[in-house]
């Protein structure tokens, strides 16, 4: 489910019919800062040409989203090959069906796409749709009216002449309209609340699923580097010992090129271990069993650089973008209106009662009943108390969480600038050490280096270049953090779009 905002800050919902082209595109138009045409235009015909990346994100949010109501169910189990994602799901005359085959492997989006369609973690998060809902229905029922009958039935005395009496009453507490605006006003601005808290509930799953992405590529470069490594040195230490068997080479040598397989040995052990750990990371983001080997796209590669562009745009009215902001925001008018319906329940309670009696003798009545409830020592102060710190809190909280916000971009900003430069440094640097290793192995070979200075120098390049890609990654992760803070999908690198 999807919010969006108008011009007039009034928030419009769908409750329970799926997502309906208009507010979304609105939504989409506000956050990507295009006109309404040209984001439908994008939507329709370049999604597939991929050449507007972030309306293929829009896409798949939008598509995640809309199948909220209609996803209690996991992905299929390890023999699954495809999904599919149906028209009849995705309430939108724009979007079409949407096929993700895993036998080609997935990238970045399309493993926010799933996250948001089977993620388990998402299932209970959407219940509190339901509560909120609920609490609206229940804010629009107004009390029921009250009919009351009593006998008095004649059983002994002078009965001559007497008849059974009755008294009937029908009333109803009118009292209770004065605070019921209010109140649904409350209950209104709460599912609001509610909507947006849980879509940016959303929002955060898919963007761990891109990380877990992010995290698994990287890991798998740093493990084929390691392999490959040590693969070499295996093969090294085979060579050492046949020319210790002919005394072509000391024990000394042997020795130093053993310690330097069995260093390698233990990265690559550790490398693997880690991507493991992550590659079912990925799996319970995706809510997928572990036991399915979930492919990456072929062609996908880390970046070595990302722009941080429109800074100051990012910056200016973030709390305008981000749904948790614009979440406690609609809270916190929910909770002023509670504060005012609190004020008005000061009013005394008030009920009219129509009253037709008859009495023993026969003698029929008919009259009224009214009750005022006299507020000397419950005016409803304690609630009021309540309903006003509840409402400061939440201002506080709105407050701080701008201030947080503000502050987590400035961070990720510092974080890509600074990661950019190490990259750059990093790659400047190994070429140095490929030559290092070079001519350390030349010199090794005409006897004028030591061979464990040779696999020391090997062991060093291995580790830079295991160090770049690590770096790579944290890249890609500050990148995700901008994102999340500013409340806006930023193009990365056109290489994690796959081929």
């Amino acid at each position: 489910m999807i919010v969006s905002e108008s011009s007039d800050s009034t928030l419009f919902w769908n409750q329970g019919r799926g997502l309906h082209g208009n507010f979304d595109l609105e939504f989409f138009c506000a956050v990507f800062r295009c006109d309404e045409l040209e984001l439908r235009r994008i939507i329709r015909t370049d999604v597939r040409r991929k050449t507007k990346p972030w309306a293929r994100f829009a896409y798949l949010f939008l598509l995640g989203s809309t199948t909220y109501a209609q996803s209690e169910q996991s992905l299929p189990n390890g023999t699954a090959e495809r999904l599919r994602i149906s028209k009849a799901r995705i309430h939108s005359p724009e979007l079409e069906s949407q096929i993700i085959d895993f036998r080609n492997g997935i990238g970045p989006d399309e493993a926010a796409t799933i996250a948001l369609y089977s993620n388990p973690a998402l299932r209970s998060i959407r219940d509190r749709r339901g509560l909120a809902a609920a609490q609206l229905i229940q804010a629009g029922i107004v009390p029921n009216p009250v009919v009351s009958y009593a006998g008095d039935y004649v059983t002994g005395g002078n009965t001559a002449g007497t008849t059974t009496g009755y008294t009937f009453s029908a009333g109803w507490e009118f009292s209770a309209l004065i605070p019921f605006l209010p109140k649904q006003t409350a209950a209104r601005k709460n599912f609001r609340s509610v909507d947006l808290d849980v879509a940016w509930q959303e929002w955060q799953v898919a963007m761990n699923a891109r990380v877990a992405v992010y995290r698994v590529l990287a890991l798998d470069a740093q493990v084929q580097r390691a392999r490959e490594a040590n693969r070499g040195l295996q093969e090294s230490t085979g060579a050492m010992r046949e020319a210790l068997n002919k005394h072509e080479k000391t024990v000394l040598d042997l020795s130093a090129v053993e310690s330097a397989s069995q260093d390698s040995l233990a990265t690559m052990l550790g490398l693997e271990q880690e991507f493991e750990r992550q590659r079912l990371g990925l799996n319970k983001a995706l809510g997928v069993e572990p036991t399915m080997n979930v492919r990456l796209r072929t062609g996908l590669t880390l970046p070595t650089h990302v722009d941080v562009t429109g800074e100051h745009e990012l910056l200016s009215n973030v709390e305008s973008r981000r749904l948790d902001l614009l979440g406690l925001r609609q809270g916190y008018e929910s909770q002023d209106a509670t504060v005012r319906a609190a004020i008005l329940a000061q009013f005394p309670k008030m009920s009219a009662a129509f009253v037709q009696a008859s009495d023993t003798t026969n003698v029929h009545t008919s009259g009224f009943n009214i009750s005022v409830d006299v507020p000397i020592f419950d005016r409803n102060q304690g609630v009021i108390a309540t309903e006003r710190a509840t409402r400061q809190r939440l201002k506080d909280e709105y407050n701080q969480r701008v201030f947080e916000a503000r502050s987590d971009l400035a961070v990720a900003i510092a974080d890509i600038r600074s990661l950019d430069r190490q990259v750059s440094a990093a790659q400047e640097a190994l070429p140095v050490f490929e030559r290092l290793v070079n001519s350390a192995e030349t010199a090794r070979e005409q006897g004028n280096a030591d061979v464990l200075s040779y696999y020391t120098a090997r062991g060093t390049l291995l580790q830079k270049r295991i160090q770049l890609i690590k770096l790579q990654q944290q890249l890609l992760e500050a990148h995700t953090a901008l994102e999340i803070a500013s409340g806006r999908y930023l193009p990365s690198n056109a290489s994690l779009k796959g081929r």
